[in-house]
């Protein structure tokens, strides 16, 4: 145990969350993501939610703040976005819940996130994210990527 510390946050997501340097990503998925087929490591956090574990994350991790190496700012908090076949009918009640966590930690708020289609998504976290956080989160369209800042 320590101090200060959530302790949703297991020892090895600590250790990863630790490793990793600015503009690192992260996946954090939903109980319907694939994450065991990115050729990522995974880490289970079974019988967790998203809006916990992203909360705990961003008690110990900044967001990216910076431009890209094309001096083009990009949102550190990446949604998957509706498929078109569900835009209209489902609603993401849960990505209103993620930017008042943010906001909590990170002045931009609602301005720290973007969307990205399905498969953009999946290519993001397969060539960027050092690993994949697979929840219990039932709710549909619940993953995030998050981008490291600096300390």
């Amino acid at each position: 145990m320590l101090k200060g510390i959530p302790p949703i946050l297991s020892p090895q997501l600590l250790k990863v969350l630790c490793e990793m340097g600015h503009t690192d990503e992260i996946t954090i998925a939903d109980g319907n993501f694939p994450g065991h087929s990115f050729g990522k490591p995974v880490i289970r956090l079974d019988g967790h939610g998203v809006p916990e574990i992203l909360d705990a994350i961003l008690q110990v991790f900044p967001l990216d703040t910076y431009p890209d190496r094309n001096e083009e700012m990009h949102a550190p908090c990446v949604l998957m976005s509706l498929e078109p076949g569900d835009v209209g009918k489902l609603d993401t009640p849960i990505w209103d819940e993620y930017k008042k966590i943010v906001a909590k930690y990170d002045e931009r708020g609602a301005g720290a996130f973007e969307e990205i289609n399905k498969w953009k998504f999946y290519d993001q976290t397969r060539e960027k994210s050092c690993c994949v956080i697979m929840t219990s989160e039932k709710a549909l369209y619940a993953n995030i990527i998050l981008r490291k800042g600096v300390v």
